[in-house]
């Protein structure tokens, strides 16, 4: 399968590339060329271009028969450019995805789109409910790719990923900040690089499952507890959470569609194979 990878230079889109090259054959693009070096060294196609330009996003699709975009602006953006590549960039990537032929295109979103006080842990016929910039411009992004796919038949997937971690990402250490004015007992979904690598690989092979969307999360939500210890902080106190489920999904559906079972079903197996 020939497939295009956005955010090959990214924390997900890198290590996702560098799994995925070794069986399909892989394009990205990038805006920086000395960026994407350990990707040529990986037998990856780079093309050198900004995707928010029509011609590269021609070029790119070109030929390819899937698309999995994971390209996406976060933390550190202001809330108009996230919109701009969150929702537009991905409407005419897809839109140029539709144009070239391109039978499936796999989008990489989050949990966070549903927002909190479900009661419950959050399926994925949910409505999402947003309360944040970034969730909210993925959504949005999410419904554009939902229209498209009724009204022009784009041959989407949607993979709603947890909280990122492992094969070197600093994300868990980063949270610390945040980890320890939380309630000791507040949990939060997280996934390792390599099952982030399993789902979107799943959701991008699978026969049938067009329009679809997936929760994607390990076994064992962390608690803020946890987080501090394993980094040797002193421990939150416990408190009063308004929802105890706030933040956490249910992922029965990419199991029994998919068969995905996590490599690391929890931080602390992946603690213990050296892989964080």
């Amino acid at each position: 399968m020939r497939v295009l990878v956005t955010g090959a230079t990214g924390r997900v889109g890198s290590r996702y590339v560098t799994r995925l090259a070794g069986v399909d054959d892989v394009r990205v693009v990038v805006r920086d060329g000395e960026r994407a070096a350990q990707l040529w060294d990986h037998g990856v196609e780079v093309l050198v271009g900004d995707l928010r330009e029509p011609a590269t996003i021609k070029q790119a699709v070109a030929g390819m028969d899937a698309v999995v975009h994971i390209a996406a602006a976060f933390r550190g953006v202001e809330p108009e450019e996230m919109a701009a590549v969150n929702r537009d960039a991905t409407r005419e990537l897809a839109e140029a995805a539709l144009a070239a032929r391109v039978g499936r295109f796999v989008y990489a979103s989050t949990n966070l789109v549903y927002g909190p006080g479900r009661g419950r842990p959050a399926g994925e016929d949910d409505v999402p409910a947003p309360v944040h910039p970034y969730p909210a411009s993925k959504a949005a992004g999410e419904r554009l790719l939902l229209d498209l796919h009724r009204g022009a038949g784009l041959g989407l997937r949607i993979v709603r990923l947890a909280f990122v971690y492992g094969d070197g990402d600093p994300h868990l250490a980063e949270w610390l900040p945040r980890a320890v004015t939380w309630p000791g007992q507040r949990r939060f979904t997280v996934i390792h690089h390599a099952d982030v690598a399993q789902g979107l690989t799943l959701a991008l092979r699978a026969g049938g499952v067009d329009g679809r969307i997936y929760n994607l999360a390990d076994d064992a939500p962390l608690t803020a507890w946890e987080l501090c210890a394993m980094h040797g902080l002193p421990t939150p106190e416990p408190g009063t959470e308004e929802d105890p489920w706030d933040g956490l999904v249910d992922t029965r559906r990419i199991r029994t569609e998919l068969g995905y079972r996590p490599i690391y079903p929890t931080v602390y197996a992946a603690q213990a194979a050296g892989a964080l």
